[in-house]
């Protein structure tokens, strides 16, 4: 349920309503704006008389709120969440661009792709260092040495490390050296490590799950929020068709639809739902103009020879040209690039 409340409503007013419905058993969530000033209830609203709340004289309307997720849902809050991180902002307008090779393999492979993607325009950095496979005698990544030089990377060219979470295990190293913890596609819906992470106030990447409804995906969003974390982001990355040419399918219709039903930042992920270099630059330009709020795009500096997904991943050179061919996109789009 949603209260919307009057213009120039008294604090004493609005007090009176947040205590009513508090002694009632319901949480708030509460979203002003320039001319707007909304509640949202979250708990067992059954409990509240919507005729007695109406005939509050600081009541605008009630709404009921029909989808399960609640927190994330754009009824409760209208305005777009943006998300900054050392400077660099995710929504709200911008297009952020999150850069870097799938997993890490030495510190001179790290240091020198985040050189290139910084010197490109991009505004985060993403790595590996602790990779679920498929198979389990594929590379894992580098673990606690992934992330010791992925901060190297970051402490020379300032930009934010993004990079996986798999296990609450490792939960404290990450708050303590990571920028943006990603939750990937396999963990979506591990609600245990969402609650978890939903206790932090560290910004959290939440990809779509190979085979998850636009739904699922919001629903595995209102974990994290519901546990106190706002700061979550969005990232579609194809899904699981009978298609079988690409590594995925990419759901570009899923973007307008998660911006017309949430409040959250959503981006998109070209190389993990393409699983070809060369649609990786194609389906960057298509995300911007559908809506997305960034891209994050795989840069190797030798795929042939990658430890990890190299046939989706890009070569600097090209991604310094796409770099300009999304900023030429996002100015049609006034969208401001990070």
């Amino acid at each position: 349920m949603i209260i919307v409340l009057k213009t120039q409503t008294p604090e004493k007013g609005i007090e009176e309503i947040r205590n009513r419905v508090l002694m009632l058993g319901c949480q708030i969530h509460e979203s002003k704006g320039v001319n707007y000033h909304i509640m949202g209830l979250v708990g067992e609203t059954s409990n509240i008389d919507p005729d007695s709340l109406k005939a509050n004289p600081n009541v605008e309307k009630l709404i009921r709120v029909q989808e399960p997720y609640k927190m994330v849902n754009r009824l409760f809050h209208p305005d777009d969440t943006a998300i900054t991180v050392k400077g660099q902002t995710i929504g709200g307008g911008s297009f952020a661009v999150i850069a870097g090779p799938c997993s890490v393999e030495s510190e001179e492979q790290i240091v020198g792709i985040a050189e290139d993607v910084k010197k490109a325009g991009a505004g985060f950095l993403r790595g590996g260092a602790f990779k679920p496979r498929s198979s389990p005698y594929s590379f894992q990544g580098m673990r606690e040495e992934g992330l010791d030089l992925l901060k190297i990377a970051s402490e020379k060219t300032g930009l934010p490390i993004v990079t996986e979470l798999m296990s609450t295990a490792h939960l404290d190293t990450f708050i303590e050296n990571v920028d943006v913890i990603q939750i990937g596609a396999r963990n979506m819906q591990n609600f245990e490590l969402l609650k978890e992470i939903g206790q932090t106030n560290k910004p959290i990447l939440l990809k779509r799950g190979l085979s998850a409804t636009i739904e699922e995906l919001l629903m595995a969003a209102e974990y994290v929020v519901a546990a106190g974390n706002k700061n979550v982001i969005l990232c579609e990355r194809g899904i699981r068709t009978f298609e079988n040419y690409t590594r995925n399918t990419l759901d570009l219709s899923a973007i307008p639809v998660i911006k017309k039903l949430s409040h959250l930042p959503v981006i998109v992920d070209p190389s993990h739902a393409s699983g070809l270099w060369w649609l990786v630059e194609p389906m960057a330009k298509a995300a911007l103009v559908v809506g997305a709020d960034g891209v994050m795009i795989e840069v190797h500096n030798d795929p042939v020879n990658a430890k990890c997904d190299g046939q989706q991943s890009i070569k600097p050179e090209r991604f310094s040209e796409l770099m300009e061919n999304l900023k030429q996109l996002a100015v049609i789009q006034n969208k401001v690039m990070h």
